[in-house]
């Protein structure tokens, strides 16, 4: 590898830096949840303040005034006065972001559906039809992050895995960012964002087969590593895994809701899970993670079956659909949006539609 990076295999003062950004991981989302308080007690105390000047504390928030508004986190755009409304009184104009869905269109028989127009679409947030504002199915670049389970029981596995990983890396577009994480009790970084498949195959080759699985926790630092280093909007996750988790910080549910923010990855799983871990439970852990992104989840029964799966990833990968709208929704604060997409081919029929099923508006509102 070219350069140390958070995910590095931890030696000395690595090792160190590892574990300190694996607690900087798992401290974010309470952190990031102490802020929404903050700002959502500060957004209360200003609008009561600007109706009590007279009660307002001496230290705190400046009181608004009508002639000045205070505009707070929990508002996003400028607030304009009313010229219906009574005097005092304020509406807040929320500059609302496009959200971006991509998708994938499928018949009855789970074969791809192409080249279908933005009519055939109908988006719903919330229960709410939503509309349209972009719309188109093209090829373009992809940041990918694949990652390996390097338990003990992969072993006899990694062979054709790592064949599988490296023909969808092969497939790829030239201006595709790939990067490959090996996870066991620990995640490292064995190969940051290149197109280069001699350096992911070298990647790859690191196999260091033992300990136990924290998935979730090597699944949540991807999405943020990719968030914070991918240059591209199309972002996709792919993990190939034998067990159920029995190591990870994050929960299952913390792990959904994280992989649930914005501009967060789309997750495929392929789970060579052993007749003895095939249980209901590990196949909903992981089939969760998986579909409320817009992926899919694989539990094939052969180790020969991996190499097909990944060519219909691929395949998915440069079918979506990709769709936006701007959300009609006025909630504020830090709130969980449902999303459901529908798609009619040219006969009116219904088709099965693969997206990701809602997200979490940010503190500002809107998405």
């Amino acid at each position: 590898m070219d350069s140390s990076t958070a995910f590095d295999k931890p030696t000395g003062a690595s090792a160190n830096c590892n574990r300190q950004w694996r607690r900087f991981l798992r401290a974010r989302s309470a952190i990031m949840r102490g802020a929404l308080a903050v700002c959502f007690t500060a957004f209360v105390f200003s609008l009561s303040a600007a109706q009590n000047p007279s009660q307002a504390a001496p230290s705190g928030p400046p009181v608004s005034t009508p002639q000045s508004p205070s505009i707070t986190p929990a508002e996003k755009g400028a607030a304009a006065q009313d010229p219906q409304g009574d005097a005092g009184q304020f509406v807040f104009r929320k500059k609302v972001e496009e959200v971006i869905l991509h998708a994938v269109v499928v018949d009855q028989q789970n074969d791809l559906v192409p080249n279908l127009a933005q009519s055939g679409f109908r988006v719903l947030e919330d229960g709410k039809p939503q509309q349209i504002t972009s719309f188109h199915q093209e090829r373009v670049p992809v940041a990918l992050g694949i990652l390996i389970d390097n338990s003990g029981s992969m072993l006899p596995k990694r062979d054709r895995v790592n064949h599988a990983a490296l023909n969808l890396a092969r497939s790829s577009d030239p201006q595709d960012e790939i990067f490959v994480v090996n996870f066991g009790e620990e995640y490292y970084l064995d190969q940051d964002f290149t197109n280069d498949v001699s350096k992911l195959q070298a990647a790859l080759g690191k196999i260091e087969t033992r300990g136990s699985t924290a998935l979730y926790d090597a699944i949540v630092a991807s999405a943020a590593h990719m968030k914070q280093g991918a240059g591209l909007q199309k972002r996709i996750l792919l993990v190939v895994t034998d067990g159920e988790d029995n190591a990870s910080q994050e929960s299952l549910e913390e792990a959904v809701q994280q992989l649930q923010q914005k501009d967060s990855p789309v997750v495929y799983m392929i789970a060579l899970l052993n007749p003895a871990k095939r249980t209901s439970s590990a196949i909903r852990s992981l089939q969760a993670i998986s579909q409320n992104t817009g992926g899919t989840a694989y539990f094939p029964t052969d180790i020969q079956e991996v190499d097909s799966i990944s060519r219909k990833i691929a395949s998915d990968i440069r079918s979506q659909y990709v769709i936006g709208y701007k959300s009609s929704s006025t909630a504020a604060g830090h709130s969980y949006h449902a999303i459901e997409v529908e798609a009619y081919d040219v006969n009116h029929r219904k088709l099965r539609v693969r997206t990701r099923t809602g997200y979490y508006s940010d503190s500002a509102g809107g998405s």
